[in-house]
């Protein structure tokens, strides 16, 4: 087995609000089908202040949000409008192409609130890449909860640990909220081939390697790490089958081949295309980048 420490980088978004990015990262450019993977905040947002990710382009992936803290409200140009709060999953399909939005909702906004939560993005395989887009919103009470000794896990998406996800995927996966209790210990699903597991809270050892919270580890081949909790942790689970083939990506745009990322950009730029408003945010965009 190989095992990798990841490292990640903080960035700040603007108005105070942090991500650290973990994927890709030069040690790991994907885990499975997961080839990004952010921890937003936790960031404070005072009273009338909040997030506010303007409109903006999608191709080729899966987007999942899972929250800790605070609440998200999700447009999209498929008409989806839904407010994420801890326990529920937001999985979007971009395919071909997809426009949303991602903002604080009035409530929350008015009040403040904390904002706390994961973010990644599952690259979709070849088969798929160009499908039309979905979207899915999945209750915390749909999720399955599975007891294991010494903690408490919930499979947000794909099979694991004896269960299976409602949440429609595409290929081999899993991810998954482990809460364990110090001294818990336990083995990575076998059906998988690559594994990752990143401390938000707490501090563990995974395939022989400490980590400290905001630490990330990788694996692949071999038997499959043991995860062991050495404080009361919150840990995320992710990993699956290896990606058919390498995967670009630029901006927001994940795809096999840089011609669709290529056409995904002028696409964008002429606000024409495949690309259409998202219904109740209409009058923003955020511009395709220079660099």
């Amino acid at each position: 087995m190989t095992t990798d420490f990841i490292d990640g980088k903080q960035r700040d978004l603007g108005d105070g609000f942090k991500v650290r990015r973990m994927l890709p990262h030069l040690k790991a450019r994907h885990v499975g089908p997961f080839v990004f993977f952010d921890q937003m905040g936790p960031a404070d947002f005072r009273e009338d202040s909040g997030m506010d990710v303007r409109p903006h382009p999608h191709i080729g992936l899966a987007t999942v949000t899972w929250l800790f803290a605070g609440a998200i409200r999700h447009r999209d140009s498929l008409g989806s409008l839904v407010d994420i709060h801890p326990g529920d999953v937001n999985w979007m399909t971009a395919g071909r192409g997809i426009v949303h939005s991602e903002r604080t909702p009035p409530d929350e906004r008015h009040h403040g609130q904390t904002l706390h939560g994961i973010q990644v993005w599952v690259a979709l395989p070849k088969t798929h890449e160009q499908m039309d887009p979905e979207f899915h919103h999945h209750a915390s009470a749909e999720l399955p909860k599975v007891e294991v000794e010494g903690g408490r896990l919930v499979v947000i998406a794909g099979d694991a640990f004896g269960v299976e996800s409602p949440v429609r995927v595409f290929a081999p996966m899993f991810f998954v909220e482990a809460r364990l209790d110090k001294g818990a210990r336990l083995p990575m699903p076998p059906q998988h081939a690559e594994w990752g597991a990143y401390v938000v809270e707490g501090a563990a050892r995974f395939g022989g390697l400490a980590l400290s919270a905001l630490d990330m580890a990788v694996a692949h081949d071999g038997e499959p790490p043991v995860l062991e909790a050495m404080e009361d942790s919150l840990i995320m689970l992710f990993g699956g089958a290896p990606l058919d083939g390498e995967r670009h990506l630029w901006w927001n745009f994940v795809a096999s081949s840089n011609e669709l990322i290529e056409a995904a950009k002028a696409d964008w730029s002429a606000k024409a295309g495949r690309f259409p408003v998202v219904p109740g945010d209409e009058h923003e965009r955020i511009p395709l980048p220079t660099y």
